[in-house]
């Protein structure tokens, strides 16, 4: 019971505990044999994003310490969506997209946890295969009896709502609870689920589900959840230049993935390495103390980058990045493969096309706005003072003349110029 004990305190401390029911009989459970607990996860997009593998990694750890991890997609839930964390109404998605959500999460999850491992071998079920055949009599009579209105309406994600007048809730909504709860109890009959694990904003929905189980199986069940993660200045986790941080390597590829880990703040990456590694303490430990010597360094968020890339896009994606943040800040642009460049202009990086065969590097400068005078205006006479200040480079090479004219003659694979301003800022030039 110790060794259970220890593992809720680790979990605390890694910043991956925020509540837990019954703390003592919780650990005396976990200990008394391998559990089975389970997380939701609503297909509300076609893509798992950075925020879904806290509870992803969080069910690897319950895992490794022996015991079965159930992740449960919302097909049916995901229909409807959970009135917690919003001011207002989800919009509806039809159920021939939210099928097609269901099997691209299922597929990323299946990185995360081991299907194929005995007896904790992780289960992935959709809650779609067993709502599909509820009546709507049959439920209201069976298990909507159960909850009082009073109680629900106390709930913090339902109060939050009706304090709103400009918004409400719908009725929609507000049976996301007994649904949600209902699967608990589906899981606790068919796989003994006892456990069920959420961000700290699902407590209420957990723990009525913990209250429908003791009413109509007369079992125990436990609830644990885990904070929901912010960034030190209290900004939300998981965006980058105001969008979502995708698992899937077409939404988000590699490269901006792995970028998106390496530039967070001093103040998160000991506290992100804590919850998004394996590390032990021996190595957070040396991770700090790296980054207290020599903070420029990066030593620490250089190895967040690299373990998440690993984890979510293998090997390949690690080398990928790290061979286009090389090359990007080193001008050695030799080392980009045409997969790499066109990938660039996919991820966002400014680029202009241009449709002759040259183009002079002035113009070029011009049409880019690079050539932008500190007063906001972009002219030909601050591209001539780039060039002559040596702060403009392409492909690599300084550039000395303004006549130089760039075209396919003096392309990357025949097509790419990438100019570099100054230290960092970089413009892709595509000849069509």
């Amino acid at each position: 019971m110790k060794q259970e004990r220890d593992f809720l305190q680790q979990m605390r401390d890694l910043g991956l505990l925020a509540q837990v029911s019954n703390e003592d009989a919780f650990a005396e459970h976990l200990a008394s044999g391998s559990r089975t607990v389970y997380c939701g996860f609503d297909p509300t997009a076609d893509s798992l994003h950075v925020g879904n593998l806290v509870p992803l990694l969080a069910l690897k750890r319950f895992q490794l310490r022996g015991h079965r991890p159930i992740l449960l997609v919302g097909g049916a839930t995901g229909m409807i969506g959970d009135p917690g964390g919003r001011v207002d109404e989800r919009e509806l998605k039809s159920a021939d997209l939210v099928a097609e959500f269901v099997d691209k999460i299922r597929t990323q999850a299946s990185r995360f946890l081991d299907f194929d491992c005995g007896e904790n071998s992780a289960i992935l079920v959709d809650n779609a295969e067993w709502t599909k055949e509820l009546r709507v009599i049959e439920f209201l009579r069976d298990i909507g009896k159960h909850f009082s209105v009073n109680a629900m309406m106390q709930k913090e994600s339902v109060k939050r709502r009706l304090e709103d007048d400009s918004q409400g809730i719908s009725y929609t909504e507000f049976s996301y609870m007994i649904l949600q709860s209902y699967d608990f109890v589906v899981l606790n009959r068919r796989y003994g689920c006892s456990i069920q694990m959420g961000g700290s904003d699902q407590w209420g929905n957990i723990t009525s589900g913990m209250d429908l189980i003791r009413r109509m199986e007369g079992n125990q069940a436990f609830a644990i959840t885990y904070p929901l993660i912010t960034k030190a200045d209290g900004t939300k986790f998981g965006k980058s230049v105001g969008d979502s941080v995708w698992l899937d390597s077409e939404k988000t590829s590699p490269f901006s993935f792995y970028q998106f880990w390496r530039n967070c703040g001093d103040e998160d990456v000991m506290h992100f390495l804590k919850i998004f590694t394996f590390l032990d303490q021996a190595e957070l430990d040396r991770l700090q103390e790296a980054h207290n010597q020599d903070p420029g360094a990066r030593t620490a968020h250089i190895f967040l980058a690299r373990e998440v890339t690993r984890l979510v896009h293998g090997e390949v994606g690690v080398e990928a990045a790290e061979r286009i943040t090389d090359a990007l800040f080193s001008d050695r642009l030799d080392k980009l493969s045409q997969g790499d460049l066109q990938q660039l202009a996919l991820d966002g990086m400014p680029a202009t096309k241009v449709e002759t065969e040259t183009v002079g590097i002035l113009d070029i400068l011009v049409e880019s706005g690079l050539a932008v005078t500190p007063r906001g205006e972009v002219t030909k006479g601050q591209a001539r003072k780039l060039i002559k200040s040596n702060a403009v480079s392409v492909n690599g090479e300084k550039i000395n003349s303004e006549d130089t004219l760039l075209g396919k003659h003096n392309a990357m694979h025949d097509r790419y110029h990438v100019i570099r301003k100054g230290k960092k800022q970089h413009h892709l030039v595509v000849i069509h």
